[in-house]
């Protein structure tokens, strides 16, 4: 009888603790960025009560207090260091659901400042950073056609030391600029100077000028391989690549752009 009676009180607190438990929970993660959360904290449906009953970040609950309208999720006593994972747990009665006003302070921002910055004349882009806070993809970008044009990407390594990345592009006739692009979640893009370099490739040019099935790339008098854009008259692209001829027999006739090596040029589909 006694073994009957202790299993029935274990099971009564175990209901217990999962009646404590029960209700909703919304999860943030990111990056700490210095800054702290702030909650918008209702009653709940009964009029008794706010919503939030507990909040843990990284597993440990806070000190915060939140039997409020509105309260402070307080980021300093966890001792983070800027760009450090977090994981905050937000739980809360199941009929009311509290509202985080400011979460995208957790989303990794553009923060990297450039160390160095090279470009070999085959192509070999290397550059250094130091400051990032969070992982962000660094997109490549040459200039060519007038415009600046994304030839790759790599993934930031998101920590406040130095880093050191690499990417082979395709280097272009003549002066070649080659720069870093870093957008976070404002949208707004962070841009570092241009690294630049003259090449060794010979000047391009493309034959025919009136095409029926293929556009030809040669340097002296040799083919040559060439990043390319091919425009309707309206400005769709309507091919892109590279390679040292474009097959445009499935082109409508009629007239169209051409960008390749650093050039632009115009050409007709027979």
């Amino acid at each position: 009888m006694k073994k009957i009676g202790l299993l029935a009180l274990v099971l009564s607190l175990g209901f217990l603790n999962l009646t404590a438990q029960s209700g909703g929970v919304i999860i943030l993660e990111g990056n700490y960025q210095g800054k702290n959360l702030y909650i918008q904290n209702p009653f709940g449906s009964n009029g008794v009560g706010f919503c939030v009953s507990e909040v843990k970040v990284n597993g440990n609950i806070t000190t915060d207090e939140i039997n409020s309208s509105a309260f402070e999720i307080d980021m300093k006593p966890h001792k983070l260091n800027i760009g450090d994972k977090v994981e905050i747990k937000i739980f809360h009665k199941e009929d009311c659901k509290p509202k985080v006003l400011n979460a995208e302070v957790l989303k990794p921002k553009s923060t990297y400042e450039v160390i160095s910055m090279e470009i070999d004349k085959d192509g070999t882009f290397t550059w250094s950073t130091k400051s990032e806070t969070g992982k962000l993809a660094f997109a490549v970008e040459q200039f060519r056609w007038n415009k600046w044009v994304k030839v790759g990407e790599v993934d930031g390594m998101g920590t406040p030391t130095t880093n050191n990345y690499s990417f082979k592009i395709v280097p272009h006739s003549g002066k070649n600029q080659v720069r870093i692009r870093q957008t976070d979640y404002s949208g707004q893009p962070r841009l570092s100077k241009a690294a630049e370099f003259v090449s060794e490739v010979p000047e391009i040019s493309f034959a025919p000028i009136k095409a029926s099935k293929d556009v030809n790339f040669v340097a002296k008098g040799k083919p040559i391989e060439t990043m390319y854009e091919i425009y309707d008259q309206y400005g769709n692209v309507v091919k892109k690549g590279y390679g040292e001829k474009i097959d445009v027999s499935n082109l409508p006739k009629g007239g169209y752009f051409l960008n390749y090596d650093n050039k632009m040029g115009e050409f007709v589909k027979k």
